[in-house]
């Protein structure tokens, strides 16, 4: 079995008497979907922030790509390879759709000089900038000012960002959120081919969309993993239902 490109063990992260995440452990491993669902308020964005490094945990370790992170800050994670999407959408809304992905090129590349001049008219970013919209199917749109993309739109954009850092492992904070079933349908089909480029750790409550992703699911609750399984072993699991599932899964 190949390692793991990401591997939490016994994170936990406190507010007071509140325990956001409690003894969290779980890893991703190549060519995989794990999907971490659960209720609301059970701990998944806080964990999520812990992994990106916009928080840091009280204890446990997290390693990515073999090397000890948790001393870094969020711009280093990416610069390792490590691609978050938010929850609400992070895009530039002032920049169009072309822009932002050249910015995340730019940055990518660590060359942060060329903000003194005006990097549309660099090729080496706006090439690879088009290729990137047109995996996203977003290329006809590269000159619309974020502002302006449906929501839908935005969401591939935010992806496109993240294809854009050359991403080891992508980190999905909850991409369906606000999509119609046929926008749904469309990001999973994509999300489904994206796996063996970079594996996905998918924080998600569109539950027809993590069945037909994910290799492994762990469950949250109340900030501690339950189970961990195929979704089929999720589905049968009687403490999953009660917490999370219901009757009708």
């Amino acid at each position: 079995m190949a390692e793991p490109i990401l591997q939490l063990v016994g994170l936990s992260k406190s507010f007071g008497a509140l325990k956001a995440t409690d003894d969290v452990s779980l890893d991703l491993r190549p060519g995989e979907v794990h999907a971490l669902i659960g209720p609301n308020g059970a701990g998944k964005s806080t964990l999520i922030h812990q992994i990106a490094g916009t928080l840091k945990p009280d204890t446990g370790t997290l390693r990515f790509d073999g090397r000890d992170i948790a001393g870094l800050h969020m711009a280093e994670r990416v610069r390792l390879g490590l691609a978050r999407t938010f929850q609400v959408s992070s895009v530039a809304l002032e920049f169009s759709a072309l822009r932002n992905v050249m910015l995340a090129l730019q940055a990518r590349q660590g060359s942060s000089f060329r903000f003194f001049k005006d990097i549309r008219s660099d090729r080496t970013l706006t090439e690879p900038a088009m290729a990137v919209l047109a995996r996203v199917r977003l290329a006809e749109r590269a000159a619309v000012p974020a502002a302006e993309l449906s929501h839908g739109e935005r969401r591939l954009l935010e992806i496109a960002i993240a294809l854009a850092t050359g991403p080891k492992a992508f980190l999905l904070d909850e991409p369906m959120a606000g999509m119609g079933p046929e926008g749904s349908k469309a990001l999973t089909s994509f999300l489904a081919g994206l796996r063996d480029e970079a594996p996905i750790l998918l924080v998600e409550h569109d539950m027809e969309a993590v069945f037909a992703l994910a290799d492994r699911v762990s469950v949250l609750v109340y900030g501690r993993i339950i189970a961990t399984g195929t979704v089929n072993e999720i589905r049968r699991d009687p403490e999953v239902r009660r917490a999370y599932l219901g009757d009708g899964a």
